[in-house]
């Protein structure tokens, strides 16, 4: 199954008859496969990676490091819980270091994000401090690189 979610995360559009092909399984057990592995949440979504600056949309994300204090019996996933519920919130992990959690925020300016940071997510209760970083280019995002390099291009060294 892993090789068959591989291509798919690659390419969720790959079709189940190119898979069989890819794979040399049949279709039917291609097909079989793919549908117990959304049956069971291992496929959680099929998606398409935007490249939303090529669009000129106003659109500002930034990643929120977010310290919190971890209460008996839950840890930090109630907190986390009501993170994610806000629309703002693109995706959010549990990371070691510092901070407990990383938020990856989206709104459509500096200000909205910095109210976001200070009217919702400030005021959460246990959360006791923020660090807040804007992205300011997109390099690569989830396997596909969004800068475009000339190739045999060698950087300039200076002294």
């Amino acid at each position: 199954m892993e090789e068959i979610l591989r291509l798919l995360e690659q390419d969720a559009r790959t079709t189940v008859e190119r898979v069989s092909e890819l794979t040399g399984r049949p279709e039917e057990e291609v097909r079989a496969l793919v549908e117990e592995a959304e049956r069971r949440g291992i496929i959680r979504k099929y998606k398409t990676v935007v490249d939303w600056d090529r669009l000129k949309e106003g659109r500002v994300m930034a990643f929120i490091d977010v310290a919190v204090t971890p209460a008996r019996g839950v840890g930090f996933d109630d907190v986390a819980e009501r993170l994610y519920r806000f629309p703002e919130v693109r995706s959010l992990y549990l990371v070691s270091g510092e901070y407990d959690l990383r938020l990856i925020v989206e709104g459509s300016s500096l200000h909205e994000v910095a109210s976001f940071v200070s009217e919702k997510l400030a005021t959460v209760d246990r959360v006791r401090g923020t660090a807040t970083h804007f992205l300011l280019k997109r390099y690569k995002e989830d396997g596909v690189q969004f800068a475009e390099f000339t190739e045999g291009k060698r950087l300039v060294v200076s002294p």
